[in-house]
């Protein structure tokens, strides 16, 4: 593995139960501190995808390694707490715990992840002042900390979802269509902030999308088919 790739796939094969193969990925590498696009068809296992590179679920053949840590050797449960170590999620419907806070939401990743809380009071004295941080950075007021999630617009809980995605600086951060839910200027201002949170951080950024239009802004544009074998006969 190049000390300048963070995240590395070989001969990668998945296939759910009775079914055919659903991902067949020869060679895959994403650089440290780079932007990947990501487009494919619903169904054509994007989700899948980021299920394997976040350890959630376990290649059938194959390697998956992050940070040189072939994700296939661990058991499930070293799985779960190296991905809460490196990597921050932005889901499409968000998954906020609605009945928390807004910085407890922000912070969550951190009562999991030693190493994220570490880094994250290093930087900022706290875990609630690098909640606040990374929420004022992406243009949430202070007065929103104490405030239950599920009383935010969409656009202040994709925000919320970001800043708990950041925190701590993990070393990749995937973000499945985090932009569907968003008109065009709300989604311009998001990837604005969501590019300078992960430059700031040195972090590589995965994003998928169905709106090729986003793929310019990103350091390289992909779609599944050209990294699937299994999927190079479907729309793209």
């Amino acid at each position: 593995m190049s000390a300048s790739d963070l995240l590395e796939l070989d001969d990668l094969g998945f296939a759910w139960p009775g079914q055919a193969e659903l991902l067949d990925i020869p060679r895959f590498r994403l650089a440290r501190g780079e932007s990947l696009f990501l487009k494919g068809p619903s169904g054509s296992g994007k989700t899948t995808l980021l299920g394997l590179i976040g350890g959630v679920q376990r290649a059938g053949r194959g390697s998956v390694r992050l940070l040189g840590e072939d994700l296939g050797r661990l058991s499930a449960g070293a799985r779960d707490r190296f991905r809460v170590d490196h990597t921050g999620y932005i889901f499409q419907q968000f998954n906020l715990l609605p009945f928390l806070p807004v910085h407890e939401n922000v912070c969550l990743p951190c009562r999991f992840s030693r190493l994220r809380a570490g880094r994250a009071i290093q930087r900022h004295g706290g875990l609630p002042q690098a909640a606040a941080a990374l929420l004022e950075q992406l243009g949430l007021p202070a007065t929103l900390l104490a405030r239950r999630a599920d009383t935010l617009s969409i656009g202040q809980q994709q925000r919320v979802a970001a800043a708990r995605a950041l925190i701590g600086q993990p070393e990749l951060v995937i973000a499945d269509e985090p932009t569907s839910a968003l008109d065009a200027d709300s989604r311009e201002t998001f990837l604005d902030l969501l590019f300078g949170e992960c430059r700031a951080a040195g972090a590589s950024l995965l994003f998928v999308s169905h709106d090729q239009s986003l793929a310019p802004r990103f350091d390289r544009s992909l779609t599944l088919a050209e990294l699937n074998r299994a999927a190079r006969g479907a729309e793209v």
